[in-house]
């Protein structure tokens, strides 16, 4: 069939139409139209306008809502609007590109009035008129099959919008592949400096609000090649928080009820269940992103005393750098306690890189799995057999990570295995001594206690610990903000332990 244009008025008429397959069009150069893995729209009704009034209070979860405050006055009170939860992003190319199934989120919400009693609302404004305060748009969500370019200009804002608290939502409507590999493009430009990676089966935002490392998907998923029950979605994290994901499978035409068993979606109850765990996360890390804001600055120096404490970060394939301030706060409390000189300006380096033998400490961390080259294992097994030190920690307790270092540990020291660390030795004793230590609200509601005693994990080489292994977080406790939804140790817990790794590693 001969592929024709569908100029924007024409979008706006198709769109009125009940239902009409839109195969065979092209909706503008370069769409991705013609491209293996595209999946055509189907065209929907727009949403009916609201109603005049609509009733709601303001809930957000996982929180519960405040208490009803009785009128001062006896005469009938219009309601409040729900507040806007969600932000339907509009591109100029018609509702066909953005918006062929309108009332995708309209629906996810009035599930979510119906199961939960949360009142919620959305709009639709361009990437221009979003305000970069994330409190005024909380998550901006951007559907579509064909292919999407976002102006440099475009990405700046988004980029501010995204570090200073908000999170955005790309979900590729049906499954289209030209969709999906264009946001993960966009993500990568935008964010040059962090990986787009899937995000795995422990991550929060499964379990925020309902438990879906598991999932269920209709027929098309399979038809398409994929036969797993995880979801997929692909995802940015910075601090520790997920700022923005990439749905591979659609979800939109799922929320909005009219999936037939053929399409690449999940099926409606898993959709309306990821959605909302979605709202949850986001609610929820966006309001410890403002505490975050708020935690203490530190700032790099050069040191003047001669002896100095170096510390160089592993950089390896994946999200190696979780948090920023980490470790130049533990530097900083470790010179402060102890008076030993500390070299602020930290080192980043990978394992490859010959300078790595002038390093007297490695420190390694990440979320999400992770796979060391044979020359990286080389090199790093070198290192410690020479008497080098690496100190890894899961951060967030994240378990990807945790698999994917003890594999690779492995295969650097396969007669070497991990060990636990023996109470009262003198990790957990010198400079400070440490029995137990708090717990985030995960890491207690796992074990149901706030404070526990300390894990650590080690191998040991030539009489002393080659590489010591926390499985649990402590980054964000270096920052004095550990992640709600992190399983790590509190903020005085982290730093002990963080003081007493780097003690060893001097003495030793």
């Amino acid at each position: 069939m001969k592929r024709r244009f569908i100029p924007g008025l024409v979008v706006v008429a198709l769109a009125a139409m009940a239902i009409a397959p839109a195969r065979g069009y092209m909706l503008f150069e370069g769409d991705g139209s013609d491209e293996p893995g595209f999946v055509a729209p189907i065209v929907g009704a727009p949403p009916p306008p609201p109603p005049a009034r609509m009733s709601s209070g303001e809930s957000y979860i996982p929180y519960p809502p405040p208490p009803v405050v009785p009128q001062a006055r006896s005469e009938k009170k219009n309601p409040p609007n729900p507040p806007v939860m969600f932000t339907k992003i509009k591109s100029d190319k018609g509702l066909l590109d953005w918006a062929s199934r309108p009332d995708d989120v309209n629906n996810l919400l009035k599930g979510m009035k119906s199961m939960m009693d949360v009142h919620l609302s959305c709009e639709a404004k361009s990437l221009a008129e979003i305000d970069t305060n994330a409190e005024r748009n909380p998550i901006l969500y951007r559907t579509g099959h064909f292919r999407i370019t976002h102006s440099p200009e475009e990405r700046a804002r988004l980029r501010q919008y995204l570090l200073g608290g908000g999170m955005i939502i790309y979900d590729a409507g049906g499954g289209s592949k030209p969709f999906y590999d264009s946001a993960i493009a966009e993500l990568k430009a935008i964010f040059p400096e962090a990986p787009v990676q899937r995000l795995g089966p422990d991550h929060a935002v499964f379990h925020s609000y309902y438990d879906l490392d598991r999932v269920e998907y209709l027929q098309g998923v399979r038809d398409a090649g994929y036969a797993e029950p995880l979801p997929w979605l692909d995802g940015i994290t910075v601090n520790c928080r997920t700022i923005a994901v990439v749905s591979r499978w659609g979800m939109g035409i799922a929320w909005d009820g009219h999936a037939v068993d053929t399409t690449r979606a999940y099926a409606v109850d898993s959709a309306r269940k990821l959605g909302v765990n979605l709202m949850a996360y986001a609610t929820a890390q966006r309001a410890w992103a403002r505490q975050l804001a708020q935690s203490l600055q530190f700032i790099d120096r050069e040191p003047t005393a001669a002896g100095k404490v170096a510390v160089a970060q592993i950089v390896y394939d994946g999200e190696w750098k979780t948090r920023h301030k980490g470790l130049s706060v533990l530097l900083q409390q470790f010179n402060l306690k102890t008076g030993v000189p500390v070299k602020f300006g930290l080192t980043e380096l990978r394992l490859s890189d010959p300078k790595l033998f002038d390093c007297p400490l490695l420190y390694m961390t990440g979320h999400e799995d992770f796979r060391l080259s044979p020359a990286e294992a080389q090199n790093l097994r070198e290192y410690l057999r020479k008497g080098g030190f690496l100190f890894a920690e899961a951060c967030c307790g994240r378990a990807a990570f945790d698999a994917a270092l003890r594999r690779e540990l492995r295969k650097v020291l396969p007669d070497q295995p991990l060990a636990p660390v023996a109470a009262g030795d003198m990790i957990f004793t010198l400079p400070n001594k440490v029995e137990a230590v708090g717990v985030t609200p995960a890491l207690s509601q796992q074990g149901g206690r706030s404070r526990i005693e300390p894990r650590m994990e080690a191998i040991e080489l030539n009489g002393h610990y080659a590489v010591l292994y926390s499985p649990f977080g402590l980054a964000g406790g270096w920052e004095l903000s550990p992640n709600p939804y992190g399983r790590g140790y509190d903020e005085s817990g982290s730093l002990a332990l963080g003081m007493n790794i780097l003690m060893y590693a001097l003495t030793q």
